[in-house]
């Protein structure tokens, strides 16, 4: 159905760091994002699937 490939290392960082300002934002860390930290995980899980479903990205 999908040919996924593995996001290149700078797309998982990318990930990676939203993930973590997402979760830190959440704890508190960065009162500024609270308010929109399900979104700023959720695009880095987003940019995650497109890193897996686009070859190259």
């Amino acid at each position: 159905m999908f040919n996924l490939s593995a996001p290149t290392a700078g797309m998982f960082f990318i990930s990676l760091l939203l993930g973590g300002i997402g979760v830190a934002a959440k704890l508190g860390y960065i009162p500024a994002l609270a308010p929109h930290a399900f979104w700023v995980v959720t695009a880095g899980l987003a940019a995650l699937l497109l890193g897996n479903l686009f070859k190259g990205l």
